[in-house]
């Protein structure tokens, strides 16, 4: 039997040899789009702070002010004494956000999809989930102990037949997609999943995460669709940090009974909250703003040749692992971080640079991008 290190060695020693070893570098966020890595600064296209917001002076004057007032952390869970008068606050302005009943906050957009799934389905109980959704909602899945299928990539008719084959052996069901896929920025096609789950009597849960601040004027990929369970984070165009959920008034009731990562967890710093509250408020108040990192990546992906940008993460597909982390080494000589994304996060012989773009980013620095990859591209091959 292996020790301990022997095990970490030896597995360590196989995903380099395949090309999947990866590391912790240190990156600085200077700013909205500029980051400082091993002494040199560079424009980045790899952060997931869509608006800019995270720097932005008027949420850090909010977090500023919620730390002086309420202090560093929470001090325990919110059914112990966790709950401060902000996460309520929050709470009530993402439900009318998003069109919703009630919200429930949790502490990570992780711990969000794992403890939502895991509390309203379990043995006897049928969750469905599209393939490429975001590997938190496969840990719901397998946590709640129901039986999980997947589909095919935004395949309406595979869903309806997998539903029609084991719906009905099944007592509650769950149906699972991205509303923006994280690696691919391409959007679920939420209203046709829709009719299909309420023709088999089955729940739509809906992970936005990608979505809010930046599609349908910020609202996300699910607005205008009656889903029963939508779910975002606060830390991605909101530039803060959390998870949220948005359902009816007796779900959220629910989830904040039993969700078992919401229960045993401490809730969020106030500071953290706060920031969020203000850049929601951002959201709201700013529609050219939110309009512009989709704006930004259809003008990269024209000038690529690419198809048109859904969102604002677009993938250039390269292939192989190796070739991914060459290509961005590469954009990284030239002052462009862009992050190479390998299995298992997607597909084999599908890693990819993902290049994701905020409303911070200028039109110059997009078009220098593009430049680069082509010069890049290019110059690899024979």
């Amino acid at each position: 039997m292996d020790t301990l290190d022997a095990f970490a060695r030896r597995k360590l020693a196989a995903l380099e040899a395949a090309g999947l070893r990866r590391a912790l570098l240190p990156t600085a966020r200077l700013d909205g789009v500029h980051v400082l890595r091993a002494g040199r600064q560079l424009i980045s296209f790899s952060c997931n702070d869509y608006l800019g917001l995270a720097h932005d002076p008027r949420v850090l004057a909010a977090a500023h002010g919620a730390l002086d007032q309420h202090g560093a952390g929470a001090g325990a869970s919110r059914l112990i004494t966790g709950e401060h008068p902000l996460l309520g606050a929050l709470e009530r302005r993402l439900a009318a956000f998003k069109g919703a009943e009630a919200t429930c906050v949790f502490g990570s957009g992780y711990l969000t999809n794992a403890g939502v799934i895991a509390t309203l389905a379990g043995a006897n109980d049928l969750v469905v989930l599209d393939e490429l959704v975001h590997s938190s909602l496969l840990s719901g899945a397998k946590l709640s102990g129901a039986r999980v299928l997947t589909f095919r990539h935004n395949d309406v008719d595979h869903l309806r037949e997998l539903l029609g084959a084991h719906r009905a052996g099944a007592g509650r069901c769950l149906v699972a997609t991205d509303g923006v896929f994280s690696m691919d920025g391409d959007l679920a096609p939420v209203g046709d999943l829709l009719a299909v789950c309420e023709a088999h009597d089955a729940w739509l849960m809906v992970d936005d995460a990608h979505g809010l601040g930046v599609v349908n004027g910020g609202r996300g990929a699910a607005h205008g669709h009656a889903v029963p369970l939508r779910m975002g984070t606060l830390s991605k165009a909101l530039g803060s940090y959390g998870g949220y959920v948005c359902a009816s008034a007796p779900v959220i009731d629910y989830l904040k009974t039993r969700a078992r990562t919401l229960v045993y967890s401490t809730a969020l710093p106030p500071a953290t909250v706060a920031a969020a509250l203000a850049a929601l408020e951002i959201v709201e108040s700013e529609p050219e703003r939110v309009a512009q990192p989709l704006r930004k990546a259809r003008r990269f992906a024209a000038l690529m040749d690419l198809p048109e940008a859904q969102s604002s993460i677009v993938p250039v597909i390269v292939g192989e692992a190796r070739r991914a982390v060459a290509l961005s080494r590469a954009l990284e000589e030239r002052g462009y971080l862009v992050g190479a994304i390998r299995p298992p996060t997607v597909p084999l012989r599908t890693s990819r640079l993902r290049v994701t773009f905020s409303a911070a980013h200028r039109d110059e620095d997009v078009e220098g991008l593009a430049v680069a990859m082509r010069d890049v591209l290019r110059e690899e091959s024979p």
